[in-house]
């Protein structure tokens, strides 16, 4: 027997979908020049000279490695999150909502030597791309985190029943009344 519940739209499901959709597109963006035009060994290099590594010009290469990684998770996660604009799955929406609160978390997570690096290398243009993606993703995740308590589920939907809109039994469900 099914016990998930049917749901319906509401009119912020849709606001809301172009919302993540918008924003997974600027963030991916964001991201992606971060990614592959900010960081490099040589901002690799100054943020270790900054943070006392020994020797930053042998570790950097590795670190700027692992970064370049591990902003390529980014790149992708954002990237599914455009998916919204045409998905109402609960699997999407944990997946941006994890991917948009770890993103946010940025500023806490970033050293400020790599900020101070960004900014003697490429000017308050330096910082842009992230703060734009770590500033956006932390107001999203609120803004998602909120939709959720308010309608007690995924993608601003509400319950079927609750709205007074006929239920489609699910195929799953069997018979009412039949054992078995």
């Amino acid at each position: 027997m099914s016990t998930g519940k049917q749901l319906i739209a509401t009119p912020v499901t849709k606001k809301l979908h172009i919302t993540v959709g918008v924003c997974s597109v600027v963030f991916t963006i964001g991201t992606a020049v971060h990614n592959f035009v900010i960081i490099n060994n040589d901002l690799v290099e100054m943020m270790m000279r900054a943070g006392g590594s020994a020797d930053p010009t042998a570790s950097a290469p590795g670190f700027t490695l692992w970064l370049r990684i591990v902003g390529c998770l980014y790149i992708l996660g954002n990237a599914a999150g455009i998916l919204a604009l045409r998905s109402r799955s609960r699997a999407l929406w944990w997946l941006v909502l994890a991917v948009n609160c770890t993103q946010g978390l940025g500023f806490w997570v970033i050293p400020p030597s790599m900020w101070d690096a960004a900014t003697d290398l490429y000017g308050p243009w330096g910082i842009v791309p992230s703060a734009v993606t770590d500033g956006g993703a932390l107001l999203l995740t609120v803004t998602m985190i909120l939709t959720m308590v308010k309608y007690r589920s995924t993608w601003a939907q509400q319950d079927a029943v609750a709205t007074g809109a006929p239920r489609v039994p699910d195929s799953s469900s069997g018979t009412p009344g039949r054992r078995g």
